[in-house]
């Protein structure tokens, strides 16, 4: 004889009348339950990463200028125009920007705006977006060599590029092969590691750091030169510790957690530096473009640091009192036999 029971009748209950309950839960680990939507929102990172990057050397080319002049202006580029039919007149422009090469830099950046609306549209599977983001990985780099040319070629300069040459890429990856793949992972790792380590070669002067470094730091904090300059040497330290922590697992979260904050803090110090009551715009429109663009310093850490967050510790999904699962996962009330 079969019976339905109650829902909620008290298991103690149910055996005192002779009556055998038959039990059979489903576990479901709480990973598996909630892996996809947090892989999602590591995604999102990723896209927040690529779009500020883009998005702030758009500004630079439609609002100032690319840094391309010095690849540009030389005597081999003018050959070359001189090939293709383009006087010096023409090449060189009026002075108002009018020139052969003023008009081609302004327009590279409408290729920085369509990666920068591209890093919110693409999904997996958009091979053509996703080559267009790498194609914009390429233009970073261009971009940075040219950085790297008018320092007098030290390394640093162009290593410290290296967060944002490989956004696009990592969010490419991230979508082609998951946030979990080796090779995302490894990608990460190295944008993180050159960023912090070209960093830390000019805060410990192994190669002359930029002015900028001394005047926003003593800027900020008001300090002296030689205050600012141990300061300096301080964080250098720490960038190189940061690349080496990053790859243990007891301080990996810890090396990236420090690293997103002292990227957010190194990127919100040109605006804050430079900005002034006194300026048109309050100078937002000359410095906050330099933090935006150094988002990836902020976002690949970040990823890095909830990427290896510890799994929740719950075995079993939660479920009504009196309601089982069977191996389909369908939820039905609990089955009693009474003797």
């Amino acid at each position: 004889m079969r019976a339905e029971c109650p829902a909620r009748a008290p298991q103690e209950s149910l055996f005192r009348y002779g009556i055998n309950i038959e039990r059979k839960e489903r576990v479901i680990p709480s990973s598996a339950v909630n892996k996809p939507n947090f892989d999602s929102r590591l995604i999102i990172i990723l896209r927040l990463g690529a779009f500020f990057c883009f998005a702030g050397w758009t500004w630079v080319h439609f609002y100032w200028e690319g840094p391309y002049g010095i690849l540009v202006w030389q005597d081999a580029t003018y050959v070359f125009a001189e090939r293709i039919g383009i006087d010096w007149e023409e090449f060189v422009g009026s002075g108002a920007d009018d020139g052969f090469v003023q008009k081609w830099v302004a327009r590279i950046g409408w290729f920085y705006l369509i990666c920068a609306v591209i890093t919110v549209i693409v999904r997996k599977g958009s091979w053509i977006q996703m080559a267009a983001l790498v194609g914009g990985s390429g233009l970073l780099t261009i971009l940075s060599y040219a950085k790297y040319v008018a320092s007098q070629r030290q390394p640093p300069m162009f290593i410290e590029h290296g967060g944002q040459i490989l956004m696009p890429i990592l969010l490419v990856t991230a979508l082609a092969l998951g946030v979990r793949h080796r090779v995302t992972v490894t990608t990460a790792l190295l944008a993180l590691v050159t960023t912090f380590a070209g960093h830390g070669c000019y805060a410990l002067g192994l190669w002359p750091p930029p002015a900028t470094f001394h005047a926003m730091t003593s800027v900020i904090l008001d300090v002296g030169y030689d205050t600012a300059n141990t300061m300096l040497h301080t964080a250098g330290i720490l960038d190189f510790l940061v690349c080496i922590g990053i790859f243990l697992p007891p301080l990996r979260r810890m090396s990236a957690l420090y690293a997103a904050a002292w990227g957010f803090v190194t990127a919100i110090a040109r605006p804050v530096a430079g900005m002034s009551l006194s300026l048109n715009y309050w100078g937002a429109d000359q410095f906050v473009h330099e933090a935006v663009l150094r988002a990836p310093h902020v976002f690949i850490p970040l990823f890095l640091f909830f990427l290896w967050r510890e799994p929740q510790s719950a075995e079993n999904v939660a479920r009504p009192p009196g309601l089982t699962s069977d191996d389909s996962g369908t939820t039905r009330p609990i089955t009693c036999t009474i003797d």
